[in-house]
């Protein structure tokens, strides 16, 4: 099968690899018919190579038909549609009961110390092959996939993988009510679809960020947006708020903010070394460009909420710890945890109105063979690529 995989730092190439195969009775197989690119496919293009093998395959939000299953997915039939959430769970562990799915004590990479198992997302998340290919194997399909109308498109269901619950979450774990003021720092396709969320919930939304079609995306749904270019960000939303500051904040920014030319430094020039040496460095002394997290506790008011989307990965990161602690400030984060966010959701993924904007919230959709140059481009922030689809 021709599959999307990792060669190095900004090398990412299609070429053929081996089909998988049911290894468990609770596998499926699925043809991909749609599969995202994300901004957190990004800092593995850039960053966080240390931790990948050439020839790695990539992706982690896919959907497609299920071609082939085990005997222990009595849910689901060959032909069946699914979307795939990007973590792997079990779903009847403590975790999941708990709807930490994203903790699964299952699939927890304990070699690294760290969470659940996630589709094509380096030796720290159980170097799980991913869906930017034409086939895909789904470990613990029993509980994991979520079937879909047969009639329906997929642009209508493909953001249950990752964008759309990881923004729900963001925005829940904020603890904002209808009336007040929230900030989102990052329109990426994160940070829009929170702005749209909170929209449909009759919240104020400030949103912050750099790129013209970006900003031009977002004012266009109702959000009052602040070029990062024009100045302090804190001053802009001090104005807005009547010098309170946001009653929430979600950071959909992450690791490689813009502003922490130290902390960008020093992600380069680990990222170029060879991994045998990166691997330790990014282990006990790496850090991440805190210049969102650092204008979140700037501009969120005194006993507010800041909620992080963006994926963050220093181990040796220094928080304004004396600030947030005077400010009372409450600070939430983590990967989504799909299926726990499903009831609530879904309403608005299938009603007609399409109040999320789902049929239409891709920029691009492209063949699989176009990748290298759609990484390219979505790392570039060119020709308006705010969320690219391939299509296998």
């Amino acid at each position: 099968m021709k599959a999307v995989t990792w060669h190095g730092k900004r090398d990412v190439r299609v070429e053929e690899v081996p089909d998988p195969v049911l290894v468990d009775d609770t596998d499926i197989i699925i043809e991909v018919t749609s599969t995202g690119l994300c901004g957190s496919d990004l800092h593995l293009y850039e960053t966080l190579g240390a931790f990948l093998h050439p020839g790695d395959v990539l992706g982690h939000e896919p959907m497609g038909r299920v071609v082939a299953k085990g005997s222990a997915v009595p849910q689901l039939e060959l032909g069946d549609r699914v979307v795939v959430p990007f973590q792997i769970a079990c779903g009847h562990c403590f975790m999941c009961e708990h709807g930490l799915q994203t903790q699964c004590e299952t699939t927890q990479v304990r070699e690294h110390h760290m969470g659940a198992r996630l589709f094509g997302y380096t030796d720290l998340y159980g170097a799980v092959p991913g869906g930017q290919a034409e086939l895909l194997r789904v470990p613990h399909a029993d509980y994991g996939p979520i079937k879909v109308p047969d009639e329906a498109s997929d642009d209508r269901y493909l953001f249950l993988s990752d964008v759309v619950p990881t923004a729900w979450q963001g925005v829940a774990y904020s603890g904002i009510q209808p009336g007040e003021t929230l900030l989102v720092l990052g329109l990426g396709p994160i940070g829009e679809m929170a702005c749209r969320i909170a929209l449909q919930r009759d919240i104020s939304v400030i949103g912050v960020d750099l790129v013209p079609e970006r900003i031009a995306r977002s004012r266009a749904l109702g959000v009052d947006v602040v070029d990062l270019r024009d100045g302090d960000v804190v001053d802009h939303v001090l104005d807005r708020t009547a010098g309170r500051g946001a009653d929430a904040v979600v950071d959909a920014v992450g690791m490689e903010a813009h502003g922490s030319p130290a902390a960008e430094a020093a992600q380069k020039l680990a990222s170029w070394l060879p991994g045998p040496l990166a691997r330790p460095v990014m282990t006990t002394a790496s850090v991440d460009r805190l210049h969102a997290v650092h204008t979140a506790v700037e501009a969120v008011r005194r006993g507010g909420t800041i909620s992080l989307s963006g994926v963050y990965a220093g181990a040796a990161d220094t928080l304004p710890m004396q600030t947030m602690f005077d400010k009372q400030v409450t600070l939430r984060m983590g990967q989504a945890n799909v299926r726990r966010w499903l009831d609530e959701l879904m309403p608005l993924v299938v009603d007609d109105a399409d109040p999320l904007g789902l049929e239409t919230f891709a920029t691009h959709h492209l063949p699989l063979e176009e990748a290298p140059e759609a990484y390219r481009r979505f790392q570039r922030k060119e020709d308006g690529a705010i969320k690219i689809v391939f299509h296998p």
